[in-house]
């Protein structure tokens, strides 16, 4: 049982965050933890061929299958919303003292050739995983970054929703199958335990990874900002295939852009990233969009500067109906 203690200031300081550098070092786990046949294989099937090498090499010995991945490999992200670079800098901007005491810890637990030279080292170290990182990023993680980070903003305002309508219990009641908040605490029922107490007054940090499962959860102690990472509400349709509405019955009565325009928006998108996935511009599709609103088939709502459109249901409805239907001409 871990348990993440919480006084009042730390209530008042509960926040969530995404955090692209995390996604990529719980993806390292996942290549060891799933097969074709998960939640995560269509992802699988189409990066493992690109992304073998040393740099992968490095980073499963820094990521090893279960257990212990060194805190410093996951920075707290400073705001709601980061960029991988950030994480990347805050990264390569981590103590080495903290660098060789963590990655001792993880040889000390799961021992690896590789390991010994960068406790040594630990400002070489940096410079490998660095670099390695941003080479499996961009190899990994980024061509399917904007589709991930959909899902994971949709998350975040489903919680924000519970947040405001029920409060902090009821945010917690269903956040997790196994996280019980108790007004002083946060108990997680998981076999291990962080590394001493957090610090009163650094609060309860949030993410949403979308590679946290099938693990469920990722703990993070002291002397970090206690972090608790859940994989979000939906993902089982992060690597589903778009229904082709082409020449479905839904084409024929709205339309086959807006029919194209309901079936793509099974995660939040902006105007900019429907366009690029549409090939139409943005102010055709902005007047398709008006329209398919103002019918209540999309809405919209703001995430900081960006304007996210996403399916009601009705328009869920609609595009269910669409295959049966077709099926039957």
């Amino acid at each position: 049982m871990i348990t993440i203690r919480l006084n009042a200031e730390d209530v008042g300081r509960i926040r969530f965050a995404l955090s692209p550098v995390w996604e990529a070092m719980t993806s390292v786990r996942a290549l060891s933890n799933n097969t074709a046949q998960s939640v995560h294989g269509p992802w699988l099937q189409k990066v493992r061929p690109t992304i073998a090498g040393d740099d992968l090499t490095l980073l499963r010995a820094l990521i090893p299958p279960y257990g212990y991945i060194p805190d410093f490999m996951t920075p707290a992200p400073p705001r709601r919303s980061t960029s991988f670079e950030s994480g990347l800098a805050a990264i390569a901007a981590t103590p080495h003292e903290i660098v060789a005491d963590e990655i001792g810890k993880l040889h000390h637990d799961i021992p690896h050739p590789l390991l010994p030279e960068l406790i040594a080292n630990p400002a070489k170290a940096l410079e490998l995983i660095t670099s390695a990182l941003e080479t499996y990023w961009r190899r990994a993680i980024e061509p399917e970054w904007r589709r991930m980070r959909s899902l994971l903003q949709e998350d975040l305002a489903f919680r924000l929703d519970e947040l405001a309508s029920g409060g902090i219990e009821r945010l917690f009641r269903n956040l997790h199958p196994s996280i019980c908040y108790r007004g002083d605490r946060v108990e997680i029922d998981r076999p291990y335990t962080c590394d001493g107490e957090p610090m009163a007054g650094q609060g309860l940090l949030l993410v949403p990874c979308v590679f946290t499962w099938p693990a469920g959860l990722a703990v993070t102690g002291a002397p970090h900002v206690p972090t608790i990472t859940y994989p979000p509400r939906g993902l089982g349709r992060l690597w589903e295939d778009r229904q082709d509405t082409t020449d479905s019955p839904l084409a024929d009565l709205v339309g086959r852009t807006r029919a194209a325009i309901v079936s793509h928006l099974d995660l939040p998108m902006s105007t900019t990233h429907l366009a690029h996935q549409l090939g139409v511009s943005a102010p055709t599709l902005s007047v398709h969009l008006s329209i398919l609103r103002n019918a209540g088939v999309v809405d919209s709502r703001r995430d900081g500067r960006t304007v996210l459109y996403h399916r009601t249901p009705l328009g869920h409805q609609l595009l269910s109906a669409a295959t049966p239907l077709a099926s039957s001409a």
